[in-house]
């Protein structure tokens, strides 16, 4: 049985004649006639009883109506579906993220997406570098997070979109000597305990990279796959935790300086990636530019901390102050 097959047999069904039904359908009667009777030889079974003028379904066409009935709303429903495609504004929307993004970046972002697509579903997986790029080669997922230059994607296949910059960060206990300023030469961890994020992800690749420029043969204390554990472990005074600036770090007490080489800042660009051979609907493109701009507003999620120096001048400048206040209040009393 085939859709307009169905629709005849239903809408002879409801009306009880040929002649209605050819009406409604607005196909000639004859034609109408051998629709029923093809349709009866494949089926193999007699649907329609003849009463004078009027046609009743038989006992099995009653058994077959609900199911004709059935398909018949299943199209139209995916006939409005497809309509509300088209629009743009409603679907599935399937991305890829490191822990770090998903827990700093998209859990606010999201509920401001959804103020702008209602309809969209959003569903997210957590990965490595090597593990988003797994998803979209795939087809997986429709989007994913990843720094630009951790992971090779074939540019033929894949865009991209810019979503700013990562800075590497050394991360420890206040009483680690990591020295006063607010950033530290890369080559100057030699010989300390590093905790640091799995091989997997970006990241991690990204420093290592960095290293190696710098000729620095790290010690590796631990490798976590949760930057929270390393975190942890840095307030600790286990080591120093190497994280990006992304991170939240603000429920630990910790000193965090950035990473230098040759007193240039080491970052790395943040991209959002998708395949080029799957059409995005619009809702996933305004998600890209959308997130972009969330992400020049909010980044870095977590800054280098100021010099301990500067922090007295700061504390002695305030306690200064009330006794100026003091003062002036005792002349204008006098």
């Amino acid at each position: 049985m085939n859709l307009r097959q169905a629709l005849t047999f239903l809408t002879v069904a409801e009306l009880g004649t040929v002649s209605k039904a050819a009406l409604r359908l607005r196909v000639a009667q004859p034609a109408l006639s051998r629709q029923i009777i093809a349709l009866e030889q494949e089926l193999g079974l007699r649907l329609f009883d003849r009463v004078g003028r009027r046609l009743l379904l038989t006992g099995e066409g009653e058994q077959l109506i609900a199911g004709c009935r059935l398909l018949l709303n299943s199209v139209s429903s995916l006939q409005e579906q497809a309509q509300s495609l088209r629009q743009g504004d409603t679907g599935v929307l399937k991305i890829a993220g490191s822990p770090q993004h998903i827990e700093s970046v998209l859990s606010q972002f999201l509920h401001l997406y959804a103020k702008q697509y209602p309809k969209v579903e959003i569903r997210i997986r957590e990965g490595t570098g090597s593990e988003i790029l797994t998803m979209l080669e795939r087809g997986e997922i429709h989007l994913g997070q990843n720094l630009l230059h951790a992971v090779r994607l074939d540019e033929r296949h894949f865009g991209s979109l810019p979503l700013g910059s990562v800075q590497l960060l050394a991360v420890c206990h206040p009483s680690t000597p990591l020295g006063p300023n607010r950033t530290i030469e890369i080559a100057d961890l030699a010989g300390l305990p590093l905790l640091l994020m799995d091989g997997g992800f970006g990241f991690r690749r990204a420093f290592d990279a960095a290293s190696r420029v710098a000729g620095l043969k790290p010690t590796i204390a631990f490798e976590s796959r949760n930057p929270h554990t390393l975190l942890a472990l840095a307030e600790a005074g286990h080591g120093v935790a190497i994280v990006p600036s992304q991170l939240q770090c603000w429920r630990y007490r910790l000193r965090i300086v950035g990473l230098t080489h040759r007193r240039r800042v080491l970052q790395e660009a943040l991209t959002i990636s998708w395949d080029k051979r799957r059409p995005l609907p619009r809702f996933a493109t305004d998600y890209c530019a959308m997130l972009a701009a969330h992400m020049r507003e909010t980044f870095p999620i977590t800054r280098p901390t100021e010099p301990a120096t500067a922090k007295r001048g700061v504390r002695s400048r305030a306690k200064r102050v009330p006794a100026v206040r003091s003062a002036a209040a005792g002349r204008s009393r006098a």
